[in-house]
């Protein structure tokens, strides 16, 4: 159900490995499975989220670099994938030179909130906006944020989250004192968790104990079949269903919906 402004949620970590794609892709999926209509912004020059939903690199003729630099609309740029339901705006390598070409506009970190207004305005095509931001805190990343309803962030069950954790925080924060008043953490989903491993329990634990219940409670397992997925051109919840990364995706996706319609009953 298409609701009058979709839901515009940016999915960042500074650091890489984390799962940021992995999680944009499965969440979007298990969203669009539910009928809703989806659309993922890929902001990462790399292009993975792009290349795990099965859209060739010759095939991104226009793309999230065109959309920043106004050269094409949010509709023009977006592409259906495999994924009934779910459309993505690709990213090219082009986007690497996006902050040299726009670092002087005046609206440089308000292109993509600008691009996604004027769609909703025109046909309001969607329900929920993912944007995959790259693993640094750049210029792609707050237009991401200047554009975003909230923010979810994986955080890898390792040595040194809680330090990457406050410095995401910090520029969250320095966003809603700027730019985006509104913007708020939708929540930080645990990956790659491996229980057997003492410091990945002692790292759920500091965690949950630091940010409380803005901790999802599920909790994304290392999985081999999720990994194998992206190589396939497939989400893993289309690649595998029945696998503990897939099902868990699933769980999240329910946690993020309830939380959603909670915000919007408020």
């Amino acid at each position: 159900m298409i609701s009058s402004k979709p839901r515009i949620i940016t999915v960042a970590n500074q650091k890489g490995g984390v799962g940021k794609t992995t999680t944009t892709i499965n969440l979007a999926t298990a969203l669009a499975a539910i009928g809703e209509k989806v659309l993922i912004v890929d902001l990462d020059p790399q292009g993975n989220a792009s290349t795990g939903l099965g859209i060739e690199r010759k095939d991104r003729s226009v793309s999230s670099y065109d959309v920043l630099t106004g050269a094409a609309s949010i509709e023009a740029a977006a592409m259906q994938t495999v994924v009934p339901g779910l459309s993505i705006v690709p990213s090219t390598l082009d986007l690497l030179g996006v902050e040299m070409e726009i670092a002087a506009a005046p609206d440089r970190v308000l292109r993509l909130r600008n691009a996604l207004r004027a769609a909703v305005e025109r046909s309001n095509p969607f329900s929920y906006v993912l944007i995959d931001c790259p693993p640094s805190l750049n210029l792609l990343t707050l237009n991401s944020m200047a554009a975003a309803d909230s923010v979810l962030v994986p955080l890898q069950c390792e040595f040194f989250a809680l330090e990457g954790l406050s410095q995401l925080l910090e520029t969250v924060q320095q966003v809603r004192g700027s730019i985006n008043p509104q913007l708020e953490i939708q929540g930080i989903v645990l990956t790659m968790y491996d229980g057997r491993n003492n410091l990945a329990n002692q790292v759920v634990q500091d965690v949950r104990a630091h940010m409380g219940e803005k901790v999802y409670e599920t909790v994304i397992p290392r999985n081999v079949r999720v990994s194998e997925a992206p190589s396939y051109g497939k989400p893993a919840i289309l690649y595998d269903l029945k696998c503990s990364g897939s099902q868990a995706y699933l769980q999240l996706a329910s946690e993020v919906i309830r939380r959603e319609r909670r915000l919007r009953a408020a």
